[in-house]
């Protein structure tokens, strides 16, 4: 099997290199989760979420039509947003843009943005860390109904410079004016009105706060018991020592 050494992944503005097959090379960045202006103050939901998917973009996977398994090398923007959730404890998720737009807005928790001309737009006051970011006309599709075509998730704010920062799997957007492929972080920004692609709408993910936090908490003993404990331990102080 033939390897090429290529350009593999960004960390901060730091290119590194290991040798991939054929479909890459894998041009990708990644964050610490402590690296976010938000991250700290999320519930416990969206800071797994957040973190599965900073976990992901460490893989040094490239951007592949069709996949949603990192076994496979690669995976495209809808892969990389279902195998996330998944990883973040959500059962059910939809496999394709467009179907989980259609997911997200049987809520009627979306917010269309199709007015927007940046990202300081009033629209996006409800914005938070771990909606899900949609698009339409980054590729030509015929049997959609709106014309979904992309979606990523938005992680919040970068604490280095304060610009917003997304996760998903691309093959030409970019991170710092690095040129991405692969499941990766990205600078999240609106397309130009003469663009073909468009940013369209933003909203919760369907059902992640709803699940139970998994987070370990510390054993409450009641005081009774409590007081019986140190007793016991005095027991044990005396017949050892």
């Amino acid at each position: 099997m033939k390897f090429l050494l290529q350009p593999c992944w960004v960390i901060g503005l730091t290119l590194l290199s290991h040798p991939v097959k054929g479909n890459g090379p894998a041009v990708v960045a990644s964050l610490s989760p402590a690296d976010l202006v938000e991250y700290e103050t999320q519930p416990p939901q969206i800071q797994a979420l957040i973190e599965a998917a900073l976990s992901l973009t460490e893989k040094k996977l490239y951007y592949r039509f069709g996949s949603n398994s990192p076994d496979l090398g690669g995976m495209d923007c809808s892969g990389a947003v279902q195998y996330t959730l998944i990883q973040a404890g959500m059962k059910e998720v939809p496999r394709s843009s467009y179907k989980i737009y259609h997911w997200a807005n049987d809520r009627g928790t979306l917010i269309s943005t199709r007015e927007a001309l940046s990202v300081e737009d009033p629209v996006f006051g409800q914005l938070k860390p771990g909606d899900l970011l949609f698009w339409e006309g980054t590729y030509d599709v015929t049997d959609r109904n709106p014309p979904i075509s992309h979606v990523m998730i938005y992680l919040g704010r970068h604490k280095a410079d304060g610009l917003p920062i997304m996760f998903g799997s691309s093959d030409g957007r970019h991170y710092r004016r690095e040129r991405i492929n692969g499941v990766s972080v990205f600078d999240w920004k609106i397309p130009r009105p003469q663009d073909k692609s468009k940013f369209v709408a933003y909203g919760p993910i369907p059902g992640l706060l709803d699940m139970e936090d998994q987070t370990p908490t510390a054993l409450a003993i009641p005081v009774g018991e409590k007081d019986g404990l140190d007793s016991l331990k005095s027991i044990f102080e005396k017949v050892f020592r």
